[in-house]
């Protein structure tokens, strides 16, 4: 249950499209001076080395930020997504990789607030750690649990200042949690339902995740937008991840217009081989 580790797999292609729109929603709501409060169902350990021995084993991150990295021609939002990385390692050379968490943490302002679950014995020590470190104006309003996301978020729904990001985002090794996300995102609805709840999912040959955008399109929201990346043909043996996606509940209007922009660009400098592609739908209340 427990064997997953983010360490592996930090930076790859994966991450840049969750973060990319990551930064995209943290940056709308930074634009209005009310507060609101981050949610991550499953934290990980919040920040990665890229030069550690777990990152060593598969080097993913050369399938995603390394592609970017160097690069003079970056859409706008690409651009924003790698400035917050740039800040993660504070010079030139890309050495660490900030997961969600840190990347809330980078965009949080005095009354804004994050709530980070993480069930993982090893990774909530780690995250616990590295939390620590972010000093004590981000620790002070920061709060980490040892426990489900899935189950601890509805303690958690509507925040005080009613507005809100909810980032669920578990590793999907356990089958399980396709059905368990579906009900995560429908039970956070009935308790907050103008909060913006942002899926991540795996593209893999697996009946569970082909089936999940349409089962999340289905759960009662006034708006949603879906955008998915490819960036290989899917393998003989159909193992790996070959794409990933993100399904936004309640996005922000100018997330779709943003996308529609880089998607294309990012889609090419990503790609594997020819089976590269991407998509975008969405539902607009």
């Amino acid at each position: 249950m427990f064997s997953y580790r983010h360490a592996f797999h930090a930076g790859n292609h994966a991450d840049v499209l969750k973060h990319l729109v990551l930064v995209q929603l943290l940056r709308y709501f930074a634009q209005k001076d009310t507060p609101y409060w981050y949610i991550d169902t499953h934290a990980g350990a919040g920040a990665y080395a890229l030069d550690g021995d777990w990152a060593d084993k598969t080097a993913e991150s050369g399938t995603g930020i390394a592609r970017l990295w160097t690069r003079a021609d970056l859409p706008a939002a690409v651009a924003e997504y790698v400035e917050e990385v740039e800040a993660f390692n504070g010079d030139e050379f890309l050495r660490s990789y900030p997961g969600s968490p840190f990347l809330a943490a980078q965009a949080m302002r005095e009354r804004d607030r994050l709530r980070l679950f993480e069930l993982h014995p090893t990774e909530i020590d780690v995250l616990r750690r590295n939390v620590g470190q972010l000093g004590r104006d981000v620790g002070r309003h920061t709060m980490v649990y040892a426990a489900d996301g899935f189950e601890g978020v509805k303690a958690l729904l509507p925040p005080p200042t009613r507005r809100g990001i909810v980032l669920i985002d578990p590793s999907y090794e356990d089958k399980r949690d396709y059905a368990r996300v579906v009900q995560c995102l429908e039970e956070g609805l009935k308790r907050f339902a103008t909060g913006c709840y942002a899926i991540w999912y795996p593209l893999v040959q697996r009946r569970e995740a082909q089936q999940l955008p349409a089962r999340l399109a289905r759960v009662p929201a006034r708006a949603w937008l879906d955008v998915t990346l490819t960036v290989r043909k899917p393998t003989g043996d159909g193992l790996g991840l070959h794409g990933s996606g993100m399904f936004v509940v309640n996005p922000p209007w100018l997330l779709e217009p943003a996308l529609k922009e880089v998607m294309p660009w990012l889609t090419d400098v990503l790609a594997q081989d020819a089976g590269a592609r991407f998509s975008l739908e969405s539902r607009q209340a």
